[in-house]
This record gives structure tokens, C-alpha cells and sequence, in this order.
């Protein structure tokens, strides 16, 4: 590693499976912009967010701490715990000058106790701040976003049709974030800088621009993975869902669908991505002609993904499926870290703040429990080795859904177990023969010792996630 702090373009998309990228395995969509920081970088291929919800993963990947350490562990809380210290604090107490572009959603997003019942901040380190937590209007001021569009003349409830394709491309949120983050790295006399673009999409309600929508046609687009009968032995919710729709009722029914149907909702997702594709070219672009590419590390991943009809399911929820905890990750600074390598090493979201702050030269703190995965991108160490496990949290994560449950994932790289607590039924895939998680174990009495070590090993994650004490200093 040189000696020079990097600038930090660290773009996070919100609901984005691991499976959406062209040069990583799928051919159905186009994502060149993204290829291109996969072929100048180090694409994780088994990157895991630690929840299924957007507030608890956000908190834990911006900390460094698992959800239950941070005790932000769902949405909708009306406060984010003020001895909780954020990446994007420590590197601007270090010098770095920092910036937040769309959500941020560490705490509710409507807080009633602030004015116009914006998501309430803390000393979190922005200098920078461009808030907007969704596309959608009903704000008593308008989130920044909202007052982008008035200023263009545009009326969000006249513009926006989501049947024809939600509102047009150059209006679109996704757009607005490119915008603000053009202005902070063409404009930003700081350095070195980090900015952070959280983008809405591909987030439900699947609303791509009519420009982008047009470009995939459904019939052509891939069946959710889907079992006949696997329901019989999964977690009621699950079954519940699939009839009455994602998180409790909210959100489709995949029971009620034709497979057209599904298929258009992966279309539409897809354009979503395209979109967002575009954009990255556009901030690559933006680098480029400033003459800061070389000295900028890109980080492109999400919170967490979606299940997109998978195993009967749309929306995310209290579920472990691969495609809600499995996320793309890629890290990219040429002439700096290696290019061109796929790690298939077991990695968390929670590792990121570590190994940026150990880029910057920055000490780790103690109390930050994720691992730096720094030496894999130098080359320091085997690509493909990082962690033994890694380890995702619902606990009633979701306001008003899925009430009193409470779960835990541990995954070792071929077996994935799923503990409920306080009932009976759980969840144990082995991927090495069920790659797409159709067939649960936990019942079958063939797998009862592993089943119990696999458990053991679950509880002993959670029990590593409570939160590290100082050190403890002797006097004589």
C-alpha cells in the first residue's frame, strides 16, 4: 500500500441481489459499468449483509458492529444510539472530508420530534448532506430530492405513473444522486474526500423509467427458483406469504401470479439496474475527466438483496435466502489493488469500515467487530480464504410484519442453518447437493448431529457479537 490517502466513492444500492451483474453470471442483464470495476478490482462473490432489513445492516456495515451490538436492529426506530460511532466520523476526525448523498436511514425516516418530521443526524461525520430516504412524495418540506423536482417544475404526483414506468429517467431519484455527487467531485476543493451514494433503487415498488423498462421484455427474462411442494416444511410466515403476499400482506402474492407475471417483475427490476449501471458510468466519467480516478477507491455493493419471487416470495422479510443475504461487493482502485479477481472467500458487509479505515492508515478501534479484508485486495494473502462463517440477524426487524420473529443465520460456505427462536421449525440447507435451498433438513432425522453442531456454532457467532469491552489496564 502507498502512503496516499485515497479519495472514497463508496456507492451502496438499496435491495440488490448478488446475482445481478453480467460479468459475475447473468446473461439476461447488462450492467458494463459495473463489469468494468469487476475487471479493475476485487469482486466478492460471497459477500453477506449481517440483516435482512435496511436500517440494522446500514448501521452495522457504517460501524463496523453487528446489528445486536448496535441495538439498531429494525426499522422504523426513532433513534440511532448516540455512543455509536460512524466510519465516515472517524475519517473526518482524521482529515477527510465527507459526503452523503440519498438515504442514510440509521432511524426512522419520519421522526415526529424534529422539525417537518425529518430523519433525525448525529455527529456523523457528513459535511455534505443531500437527504432524500425515497423517490416519493409526502414530506411537509420535501426531502432533497422532492425540492430538486419542484425547482425543475416537476410535480411528482402529475410525472410519476408506475404501470407506464415511473417517472421519466432524467427526473428519476437515481439521477438526482448522480447529480449531487457530480457536483461534490467536480466542485470539492477537500481532499482527500468520501462520498457515500445511497441510492434508492432497485427497491421496491420495481418502477424503472419507461426508457429503461422498454428494454427488457418479460417472457424473456428467468423463473424465480421454485419447488413444487417445497413449502411443506418451511417457516409459516413463508407459507403465509406466499398466499397473501411479502411482509405480511403488503406486498404480492406470489400464489396468485402467473409466471408472465413474475417474470415482469424481474424485468422491471432489471431495468432498474440497467439504470443504476449508467449512472456508475457517468461518476466513473466524472473522475476521469477531474483526474481523480487514479487516486479514488470505489466500492459498489448493497444492503441487502431481494427475493424477487424466489421460493414464492417478493419483498424482502424475516427470511435467509440467498438472494435477500447474499449481495454483490466490489472494490476497485487500479495501480493499487489487484484487478480482475473474483474472491470467493466468506466476507461480511460488517468487514468494510475496518479495512477502509486500515487503507487510510487510519487504527482499527477496538470495539469494531468486523476484519479487514485489505491483504485480499493487495495479495497478501489467498483470495479465496477470509472467514469461517459468516452470520445475519432478524429479530422483529420489520415494523408491523412478521411480528415475534426472531432468527439467526450462520453459514460456513457449504451448510446454512436458520435458527427461529421460541418455536420449533428452523432451517438447514446443505449447498454442496441443494444449491438453490429447496429442500430443508431440519427435520430430517439423518441430519441430527449436524443439525445440533450446527446450532452450537450459530450460537456461539451471537454470542461473539456482544460488544467488546476495553482493555483491561493493570497497575502495580
Amino acid at each position: 500500500m502507498q502512503s496516499t490517502r485515497p479519495n472514497i466513492l463508496w456507492i451502496c444500492t438499496d435491495q440488490q441481489r448478488f446475482d445481478t451483474i453480467t460479468s459475475l453470471g447473468n446473461p439476461h442483464i447488462r450492467t458494463p459499468n459495473i463489469d468494468r470495476l469487476v475487471s479493475e478490482g476485487v469482486a466478492f462473490t460471497r459477500a453477506y449483509a449481517q440483516s435482512t432489513i435496511c436500517s440494522p445492516s446500514r448501521a452495522s456495515f457504517l460501524t463496523g458492529r453487528y446489528p445486536r451490538t448496535t441495538r439498531v436492529t429494525k426499522n422504523g426506530a426513532p433513534y440511532f444510539p448516540e455512543d455509536e460511532v460512524l466510519v465516515t466520523k472517524i475519517l473526518t476526525d482524521s482529515g477527510y472530508d465527507c459526503g452523503l448523498v440519498g438515504k442514510l436511514h440509521l432511524s426512522s425516516n419520519r421522526n415526529e420530534q424534529m422539525p417537518f418530521g425529518v430523519e433525525r443526524r448525529y455527529d456523523d461525520g457528513y459535511r455534505y448532506y443531500r437527504w432524500s430516504p425515497t423517490p416519493r412524495n409526502g414530506w411537509v418540506v420535501g426531502h432533497d430530492y422532492q425540492v430538486w423536482l419542484k425547482e425543475q417544475g416537476i410535480e411528482w404526483e402529475k410525472h410519476y405513473k408506475k404501470r407506464e414506468g415511473g417517472i421519466a429517467a432524467k427526473y428519476s431519484q437515481t439521477s438526482w444522486c448522480t447529480y449531487e455527487a457530480e457536483r461534490f467531485i467536480r466542485y470539492n476543493s477537500h481532499a482527500p474526500w468520501l462520498l457515500s451514494v445511497n441510492l434508492f433503487d432497485p427497491h421496491e415498488p420495481f418502477d424503472p423509467p419507461s426508457e429503461y423498462k422498454q428494454r427488457y421484455k418479460p417472457e424473456e427474462m428467468p423463473l424465480p427458483r421454485w419447488k413444487e411442494g417445497e413449502l411443506a416444511n418451511k417457516p409459516l410466515i413463508q407459507q403465509s406469504d406466499y398466499v397473501n403476499g411479502g411482509q405480511g400482506g403488503l406486498g404480492p402474492a406470489c400464489a396468485k401470479l402467473s409466471n408472465l407475471e413474475k417474470q415482469e417483475y424481474v424485468a422491471d427490476y432489471y431495468a432498474m439496474i440497467e439504470q443504476i449501471d449508467d449512472h456508475v458510468g457517468d461518476l466513473l466519467a466524472a473522475l476521469e475527466e477531474t483526474g481523480q480516478r487514479e487516486n479514488t477507491l470505489i466500492i459498489f455493493m448493497s444492503d441487502h438483496g431481494e427475493m424477487l419471487g424466489d421460493h414464492g416470495l417478493i419483498w424482502k422479510g424475516a427470511y435467509f435466502y440467498e438472494g435477500l443475504v447474499h449481495v454483490p461487493l466490489i472494490v476497485s482502485w487500479p495501480g493499487h489493488i489487484l484487478q480482475n479477481v473474483q474472491s470467493d472467500a466468506l466476507v461480511e458487509l460488517v468487514d468494510i469500515a475496518p479495512t477502509l479505515l486500515e487503507i487510510c492508515g487510519i487504527e482499527v478501534p477496538y470495539y469494531m467487530q468486523g476484519k479487514s479484508f485489505l491483504p485480499i485486495l493487495t495479495g497478501q494473502t489467498d483470495p479465496h480464504v477470509h472467514k469461517d462463517h459468516v452470520y445475519c440477524e432478524f429479530y422483529h426487524a420489520l415494523l408491523n410484519t412478521h411480528a415475534d420473529t426472531y432468527a439467526t443465520m450462520y453459514y460456513d460456505g457449504r451448510y446454512k442453518i436458520v435458527v427461529y427462536q421460541g418455536v420449533e421449525l428452523g432451517e438447514l440447507y446443505d449447498h454442496e447437493s441443494d444449491p438453490d435451498e429447496y429442500d430443508n433438513l431440519w427435520d430430517d432425522p439423518k441430519w441430527f448431529h449436524k443439525k445440533f453442531e450446527l446450532m452450537k456454532k450459530c450460537f456461539d457467532a451471537t454470542i461473539d457479537t456482544v460488544d467488546p469491552k476495553p482493555p483491561l489496564l493493570y497497575f502495580s
